[in-house]
């Protein structure tokens, strides 16, 4: 067994902990994070990384350095509706530096925190390491056992934070009750290869009882087939090759690829959630993203709402924990700050479910393109409005903690990201 001390322990290594981890360890604060993988590599996690998410990096320095990575640019949105093709959002005229949706795998962006991160000799990240219990004194949280390969870690804090995604341990410990605002839907997630007469952007597809979403991947479509809540296994046996059938009818250009779908393993089942804490901290804890707010796949907010959690939490936060333990008023700061956008996109998401995604799946006819869809093609000014909401979000935030003076690690002795 292993016991460790620090200021902050972190646990998962999505957005939200990763930025958080950064933005701390950047701050001087010692701070530890906790992976239970071995490393980011998980497919078909969320991908979008929006403007606001963007601007952050550009706030902090790195987004030159981050769009060298692999990514696809997208500026505007498009989808395809029965038989017409719409422009639904144009991000160009955004009020950021970085006008435009980077599609980029989720394990790329992890890794590219990890790397910053860990230039800072404040930062440690532990791998293959799953927090299985908290630890509780007095009605406080001091801090929290984990299991490894190499044993049992015991990491003290002064705060520790939940950002371990929708199944939560940390929120489920601390026994922080949940909000389940409902789904209709879950999502069928695949690959498709790409073809080079394919179009050159992502896209939505709409047609009766049909919903696709392809994310353009350079050489593969990533694609979100969505479905009724609860019916994947009435769909799986109905076979994969009727599977095969209605996709190459919702996607013509896909009927000479869809047998690279051979079986159901080829596929992932996302089970869709929308919830949220009802109180987001006790002493010694508090819980951001996924943890405090499970979000629907609708407009790929997640990601860019958890590091909008993750600003927002580091802003607030550091001065204190630099002297020690947070207040619980101080935790409770971050709530405040963060719930006013998480009820937003909630409400605008379970709106858009109930009012649009039940219907299409409900529909036994041809779709008509909404007025509204019309009068953007219109007056393409319109198109402003959705791709702000969706790449800015409400409450965007802004990098205010300050960058520590000591000395940073350097390449040789960082070696890299612990992936």
């Amino acid at each position: 067994m292993e016991e460790v001390k620090v200021r902050c322990c972190i646990v998962g290594g999505g957005p939200a902990g990763m930025m958080l981890g950064f933005l701390l360890g950047r701050a001087g604060i010692d701070v530890a994070v906790l992976e239970k993988h071995g490393d980011f590599l998980r497919d078909f996690r969320g991908d979008t990384v929006h403007p606001s998410t963007l601007e952050i990096m550009y706030q902090l320095g790195i987004l030159d350095e981050f769009l060298q990575r692999p990514h696809q640019k997208v500026e505007r949105i498009a989808a395809q509706i029965g038989e017409a093709s719409v422009s639904v959002a144009d991000f160009t005229h955004l009020p950021t530096q970085a006008k435009f949706i980077a599609f980029m795998p989720q394990w790329d962006f992890l890794n590219f925190l990890a790397e910053h991160a860990e230039k800072y000799p404040n930062f440690k990240l532990h791998m293959q390491n799953e927090a299985v219990d908290l630890i509780q004194e007095d009605g406080v949280v001091t801090g929290v056992r984990a299991r490894s390969p190499q044993g049992e870690l015991i990491i003290h804090s002064d705060l520790l934070v939940g950002t371990d995604g929708r199944r939560s341990v940390v929120r489920e410990k601390a026994n922080l009750k949940v909000m389940d605002k409902g789904a209709p839907m879950d999502v069928v997630w695949m690959r498709i290869s790409r073809a080079t007469t394919d179009p050159p952007q992502s896209l939505g597809r709409i047609d009766r009882g049909h919903m696709l979403a392809m994310i353009y991947r350079g050489d593969y479509w990533q694609c979100a087939f969505v479905i009724p809540k609860g019916t994947a296994e009435q769909l799986k046996s109905r076979g994969i090759e009727k599977f095969r059938e209605e996709l190459a009818s919702l996607v013509p250009f896909f009927r000479d690829r869809v047998t690279e779908l051979k079986s159901w393993d080829d596929t992932s089942l996302l089970t869709v959630k929308v919830d949220r804490l009802e109180t987001w901290c006790k002493p010694g804890l508090i819980c951001i993203g996924d943890a405090a707010h499970a979000m629907s796949p609708i407009g790929g907010v997640g990601i860019n709402l958890a590091v909008q959690d993750a600003v927002a939490a580091a802003n607030i936060l550091a001065v204190p924990l630099a002297d020690g333990a947070p207040s619980l008023s101080v935790l409770q700061q971050v709530q405040r700050r963060r719930e006013f956008p998480t009820r937003v996109t909630q409400w605008v998401q379970v709106l858009a479910q109930n009012r649009i995604i039940s219907r299409v799946l409900a529909a036994d006819k041809p779709l008509q393109v909404p007025s509204i869809l019309k009068l953007m093609q219109r007056w393409p000014i319109l198109q402003r409005i959705p791709a702000r909401a969706i790449g800015l979000g409400a409450r965007r935030e802004h990098v205010r903690t300050p960058e520590s003076r000591r000395p940073q690690k350097s390449a040789v002795a960082n070696g890299g990201a612990s992936t």
